[in-house]
């Protein structure tokens, strides 16, 4: 192959990317309007937040993930990427938008796209046969929800999820800290600039403290 060829074909690849972006924004900008209550942004949260995010997960030891509000699967490929093969996926949203692109999307035997509310996560992972979870991560606006619901979501998390585990945040305010604190001992907290727009994360740790070290 000639280089300039390869240079075309890297072209090609670089405007393939770019299109599937700018589709997926599109997505997720009319799951907003369809949602707003429900969606945390109006764009996709940017790959500093998913790596600094996704940072304390102890992935040899994670044998269920769970994610509330997935969107377009900004966080689902990475977690993916980085779970072990007999792990699981289960990521959660009312948005049905949201679901049925994830669905045809992602084809993983380990991914387990559900219609549904958070607040209904024990009994979803009851129904994948699973007794329990070892991360939950949410990009729930918990300071939009409506009153009741983000309690709710808190309290269900930290029922189903195993000593050592953690849920995890990552929000626009501290709404959702204020929340945790009921439930969770311990609160590790950062900031990442580089996102639209800045957020604020969030890890609550259950029990056990084999934290983010």
């Amino acid at each position: 192959m000639s280089s300039r060829e390869l240079a075309v074909q890297l072209q090609q690849g670089l405007r393939d990317k770019a299109a599937l972006y700018v589709a997926q924004c599109g997505i997720f900008f009319r799951g907003f309007l369809e949602h707003p209550r429900m969606v945390g942004s109006i764009i996709p949260s940017s790959r500093f937040t998913v790596r600094r995010m996704l940072a304390p997960v102890d992935w040899r030891n994670c044998r269920v993930f769970v994610e509330y509000g997935p969107g377009i699967g900004t966080f689902c490929r990475p977690v993916l990427e980085r779970m072990s093969g007999d792990a699981t996926l289960i990521v959660i949203d009312t948005n049905p938008l949201f679901i049925d692109h994830l669905r045809s999307t992602i084809r993983d035997k380990r991914f387990h796209a559900v219609l549904g509310s958070a607040e209904e996560v024990e009994a979803i992972v009851r129904d994948h046969g699973l007794d329990g979870v070892d991360y939950v991560l949410s990009g729930l606006p918990f300071s939009t929800l409506p009153a009741g619901v983000g309690e709710e979501i808190v309290a269900a998390t930290h029922r189903v999820l195993r000593p050592g585990g953690a849920f995890m945040a990552y929000q626009f305010t501290a709404a959702v800290r204020d929340l945790m604190r009921v439930h969770f001992p311990r609160i590790d907290a950062a900031f990442e600039p580089i996102n639209i727009l800045p957020c604020k994360l969030f890890w609550g740790w259950k029990g056990a403290s084999n934290a983010a070290e």
